[in-house]
């Protein structure tokens, strides 16, 4: 130990969850440290690449084979000029038993730089499924718990999207929706005229129709993970970081790898965090009176793990021994592609950053319920003219004719894909490896994770259920795709550190308040206790406003 701070409050992590923390915290007057593992980013000035055309990038923003090989998972949803916002896999490597996409952000602001910004409420046909069921544990909030957090949080961050009327996908406060290009929009019609049960709307996302609490709007680049000078999307770097720091009580300190959470046995709370420079190595040990963990669910896991003591032998707060179980992931990998003829005189301007979605139609209700799988799926997609890239190998000829027919739109495409809920099962887990360490000499994390029946069966009904829409509303040449991407490639991971009613089966209580360490408090996606079939980010935002509220009420009335 080399320096003792003292802070009202720490917040581990500084993507969407805790930039949230930091916000509320600050605001409530807390003097409150925000520790990334990650450099520092700061909001317009380190966006170098936000504003370059393809034609400036050494690859053509291709990633280079020699950066695919230790950038592997990273690599499959980035390209050359945003790759520099996740981690590698040689100075961040970890362990796995079956395959598995780990996609990390280690910088400040974490993955809310680079997120899909996708944003949905969660419902009760989520949250009392696993009572109903008989899975997993039940949720110890309902949505009339969450529902003014989802309101508060949302006229914060602005989300564009319609309102739709349906109890299972609740509606929100919404800036005017993106619009549809003619082909989604003729979809959309035809999909509500020849299904009682199905509709396609706009995606709701956290992209600005017009300037909303100094940012944006959305210039409709659709170059968003690299950072957007305008405001035009929500991150913490654009939102929540500056409002904590322009209270004059934040203290953001990048570089600082948390090793774990220090608890005192005779006060038998947490006293602070231990953390390791990133670059020197140096170790300090930062006090204060609550802690935040939103270091990302995996993470999180780890760090509890790691955060041994005589009362916690098997990790911090960890008595049900559900800490590192329970892992999740909405599973991909299945859906369709599909042509019409219709529309040829039709193009669009601009690259607007939202396609369209399909709620979940499946198991609502008897009338709607599947015999062979529990829960459900949302379809996300998009409808788009053909590129030159998709043309050019069926075009003949070299030269002014080549160019000319190259230089003409191809035919108008929709993809749809499944989003399909993962079941909570206690083998999909987190572990460390203590016989192999990184380079802050911490143990590796270790992931195992499988799907189950239960998503096999989904996942055919997915590959069906999409072919048979684009069918049944005139599109033409379908073609079906099928390949289960492996667990992480969402980048939706979920569980570990679960909610609950009892402190027998989980380890946070209806707060996200740990229910053996009262001063420690968990709002990223480790909470989870399902995954639910609809983007998780917006509940991971309402969770943590709530649990801050509570926290701070809870300190000021000495219980923490």
């Amino acid at each position: 130990m080399t320096n003792i701070d003292t802070y009202d409050a720490i917040v581990i992590g500084s993507g969407i969850s805790g930039g949230w923390a930091a916000r509320e915290l600050c605001e409530k007057g807390l003097r409150t440290l925000v520790l990334e593992r990650g450099p520092n980013v700061e909001h317009v000035k380190d966006y170098t690449t936000a504003t370059m055309h393809p034609w400036q990038f050494d690859h053509r923003l291709e990633v280079p084979t020699r950066l695919k090989a230790i950038n592997h998972a990273q690599s499959l949803i980035a390209d050359e000029a945003d790759l520099h916002f996740f981690a590698n896999e040689k100075d961040h490597p970890y362990q796995r038993a079956q395959p598995f996409n780990w996609v990390r952000g280690y910088q400040v602001g974490g993955k809310s730089l680079t997120w899909g910004r996708q944003c949905y409420r969660m419902s009760d046909l989520d949250f009392e499924a696993n009572a109903k069921e008989g899975i997993g544990v039940d949720w110890p909030i309902r949505y009339k718990d969450l529902e003014p957090w989802y309101a508060y949080v949302e006229e914060y961050v602005g989300i564009s999207g319609a309102p739709e009327s349906l109890p299972h996908f609740p509606d929100g406060k919404f800036l005017p929706p993106i619009d549809m290009n003619c082909v989604e929009d003729y979809f959309n019609r035809q999909l509500r005229s020849h299904y009682r049960d199905r509709i396609a709307t706009i995606s709701r996302v956290a992209n600005l129709t017009r300037g909303w609490n100094g940012r944006g709007p959305c210039q409709y680049r659709n170059l968003c993970s690299r950072g957007c000078p305008f405001g035009g999307y929500f991150s913490s770097n654009a939102a929540t970081l500056p409002a904590a720091k322009a209270t004059g009580n934040l203290t953001l300190l990048p570089d600082s790898v948390v090793a774990e959470i220090v608890y005192d046995e005779q006060q038998q709370r947490a006293t602070g965090v231990r953390v390791i420079h990133a670059q020197t190595k140096a170790e300090t040990t930062y006090h204060a009176h609550i802690i935040f963990v939103n270091a990302s669910t995996i993470n999180t896991a780890a760090i509890l793990l790691n955060s041994r003591s005589k009362r916690f032998p098997d990790g911090l707060g960890n008595d049900s021994g559900q800490v590192g179980r329970n892992l999740m992931d909405h599973f991909t990998g299945t859906g369709a592609v599909a042509e019409t003829d219709a529309f040829p005189d039709k193009y669009y301007y601009g690259r607007k950053p939202a396609g369209i979605y399909i709620p979940r139609f499946r198991n609502l209700d008897d009338k709607s319920s599947h015999p062979k799988y529990l829960r459900g799926f949302g379809v996300q997609g998009h409808a788009e003219r053909r590129s030159w890239r998709e043309q050019a190998p069926n075009i003949s000829g070299f030269g002014k004719k080549f160019k000319e027919q190259l230089l003409q739109p191809g035919p108008w495409q929709i993809w749809l894909g499944g989003w399909g809920e993962t079941l909570p099962y206690a083998h999909n887990r987190v572990t460390l490896n203590t016989n192999k360490v990184d380079q802050w000499n911490q143990p590796l994390v270790h992931i195992a994770f499988q799907y189950g029946e239960n998503e096999m069966k989904m996942r055919e009904d997915i590959l069906s259920s999409v072919e048979e829409m684009l069918r049944v509303t005139g599109f033409k040449r379908v073609s079906t795709y099928d390949h289960m991407d492996p667990g992480g490639s969402a980048v939706h991971e979920m569980g570990t550190v679960r909610m609950g009613r009892d402190a027998r089966t989980s380890v946070l209580n209806g707060f996200n308040q740990m229910h053996a360490v009262k001063n420690v408090f968990i709002t990223d996606g480790s909470c989870m206790t399902s995954s639910g079939t609809v983007n998780p980010s917006l509940t991971y935002m309402a969770l943590t406003a709530r649990a801050c509220n509570y926290a701070v009420e809870q300190w000021k009335q000495g219980k923490l």
